[in-house]
């Protein structure tokens, strides 16, 4: 088993390289011009630059200190996860690692609440016409560690039972 320092070490180098990684993305994709399809894959896949001011599918926009309340209850998300991470025990690697993702994820997205006022999001996927809203890397990295955490559980393997 690691010690104490090295799981910490662990988790700050996921959440902070997860935080970074969404960061400079989203630094790139401020070059793309804004509100057209650029095709990465053709039908599939475009890189399409948004401005997302509110929360999920622009959730909350227009709404009068949004920002602020958003940015309070991202701070508040980030300590929780941070004070659940730190009271898993030794063998819950996985369920540090979806925690780190999910703290890496909203630090990425509040910076940008804070630098610009609105989350960037740039990935679009689509089917055919059916279009599925834009997202960012923080979206996905909230969205693997939430996965993580619900299936860390069985991704562990099964002690024997004891009679």
């Amino acid at each position: 088993m690691a010690s104490p320092i090295r799981r910490a070490a662990a988790f700050i180098a996921v959440f902070l390289c997860s935080a970074g990684f969404d960061q400079g993305t989203k630094e790139w994709a401020l070059t793309l011009p804004e509100g057209q399809r650029q095709p990465v894959i053709d039908g599939v896949w475009d890189w399409e630059l948004a401005h997302n001011p509110g929360v999920a599918f622009s959730r909350f926009d227009g709404m009068a200190h949004g920002q602020l309340i958003l940015s309070v209850v991202a701070i508040a998300m980030i300590g929780v996860v941070l004070w659940l991470a730190a009271k898993t025990r030794p063998d819950q690697r996985m369920m540090r690692i979806g925690y780190a993702l999910i703290a890496g994820g909203a630090l990425g997205n509040l910076v940008d609440r804070l630098r610009h006022g609105a989350v960037t999001d740039f990935i679009r996927w689509r089917a055919g016409d059916h279009l599925w809203p834009i997202f960012n890397v923080a979206d996905a990295l909230l969205v693997v560690g939430v996965a993580l955490l619900f299936f860390s559980p069985r991704l562990r393997p099964a002690h024997k039972l004891q009679t």
